[in-house]
């Protein structure tokens, strides 16, 4: 994820970030360019369409066209920014239950294998977590503490241990049947905001919708020098793809932030919550 001084207008202005979506469009950009070149060229010097009132009025379709589109990435990109926010408020939820199991355990005065065995395995849950949602099969050091099979889901191995000692625990008299109570409920919360990140990045928007947006944006912009031309001469040239890259841009950045959990400019900075959950738990149950 970008840090960044909301403020400072000029870098946004003039610095170009790798995350900037020209970096994509420019190929694009640069055809349709040479599109609008080649039509304004033709209709203005070779069919001499400048009076024809018919091919002038194209534009009306546009100005009824660029409300719909509007609406429609409008929609697109609020639905794929609910999704990022989404990922972050489970993302914070286990950053909490993390730091509330650690200090629960660290008031009921374990023996020492008990409270290294939390240490590790809270952290590790989150960690577990992070390559699953990246489709990945990593678990980190000291795995001895947790036996995992790679071939399954990791996250549900590392919180089946924490409940198997929990419930340990309760069995040989440490900690009493209220206690094991208030301690299941932590670990329940693991699985479930677990299954709420799955839920997004299982869940992605419509194949239909998506391509239908995409389809949409290329069709108007295509269109837009048949009737522009008339008006705007050869300036039909910088226009045209300046629109294309404010529309596909919207696109491309919704598709960046619906799975917020990946490694990308804009997306969440799940490495850094994660590292601040393993660090704050050493913090809790020195």
């Amino acid at each position: 994820m970008i840090n960044y001084n909301p403020k400072d207008w000029i870098t946004f202005i003039f610095h170009v970030h790798k995350a900037d979506t020209i970096r994509t469009l420019w190929p694009l950009m640069l055809s349709v360019a040479v599109f609008s070149g080649i039509i304004a060229f033709l209709e203005l010097n070779y069919l001499k369409l400048a009076e024809t009132i018919y091919v002038k009025n194209i534009g009306m379709m546009h100005n009824l066209l660029g409300f719909v589109i509007s609406m429609l990435l409008v929609f697109r990109t609020n639905t794929s920014y609910d999704r990022w926010w989404e990922g972050r408020r489970l993302l914070g939820g286990l950053t909490n239950v993390s730091r509330n199991f650690a200090i629960k355990i660290k008031s009921l005065k374990l023996k020492k294998n008990h409270v290294e065995f939390f240490d590790y395995a809270i952290p590790k849950y989150a960690f577990a977590l992070q390559e699953h949602l990246r489709e990945k099969q990593y678990f980190g050091k000291n795995s001895l503490l947790i036996e995992v099979d790679g071939g399954k889901h990791i996250p549900n191995q590392v919180a089946a241990s924490i409940s198997s000692r929990v419930f340990e625990l309760q069995a040989s008299g440490e900690i009493t049947n209220e206690q094991l109570i208030i301690l299941n409920a932590d670990v329940q919360q693991f699985t479930e905001i677990c299954g709420g990140c799955e839920r997004i990045k299982n869940t992605p928007i419509p194949y239909s919708y998506s391509a239908f947006i995409k389809k949409f944006i290329f069709i108007y912009v295509i269109t837009l020098p048949f009737g522009w031309v008339f008006s705007l001469g050869y300036f039909v040239i910088p226009i045209v793809p300046f629109i294309l890259y404010v529309l596909a841009s919207l696109e491309l950045i919704a598709e960046e932030i619906e799975n917020p959990f990946g490694e990308d400019a804009n997306d969440l900075p799940v490495n850094e919550i994660c590292n601040n959950i393993e660090k704050h738990v050493g913090e809790i149950l020195k």
